[in-house]
């Protein structure tokens, strides 16, 4: 199967609910014990209405939207983010992205399709995240997607 991309091409959104259990579980797995991603009492004393997802989760499904969209294939090599409003139990993030940069490149022998998304993230606050991820495609391998880069605009 031979996917074709372009700058400017929109992908598919992604919407996770926020839940107490993804932003406690997030901070665990992140091994980030401050107590504003598990204890809603104490985050109250110190100003938050409420627990909130720290920035390692929110990077972890920023790299999940990526990886989802592109592939098994797909290793990402770059994320740059940064955090807005912060998410809360009971919201819902919404991840967009858009191509920002197609470029095909040799890395570690192999010929790989280098792909920049611009990334944003919205729930009911307002913008959570903002960034750049770069995605490596191997392309060639039998049996894999093949990414096939186009000139001019997208979507």
């Amino acid at each position: 199967m031979t996917e074709a991309y372009r700058v400017g091409d929109e992908l598919p959104p992604l919407e996770i609910p926020v839940t107490r259990t993804l932003i406690v579980a997030g901070a665990i797995a992140s091994r980030d014990y401050q107590d504003v991603h598990h204890d809603a009492e104490l985050a109250r004393e110190k100003g938050s209405p409420d627990i909130f997802m720290n920035i390692l989760t929110t990077n972890g499904l920023v790299g999940r939207y990526i990886t989802d969209h592109f592939g098994p294939a797909a290793v990402l090599r770059k994320a740059a983010i940064r955090l807005g409003a912060p998410n809360y139990p009971g919201d819902v993030l919404r991840l967009a992205g858009r191509i920002v940069a197609l470029e095909d490149v040799a890395l570690e022998g192999e010929n790989r399709a280098l792909i920049e998304v611009a990334v944003t993230g919205d729930n009911r606050m307002g913008r959570h995240v903002t960034g750049k991820v770069t995605v490596a495609i191997p392309r060639g391998i039998p049996g894999a997607v093949t990414v096939a880069i186009t000139e001019g605009g997208g979507a």
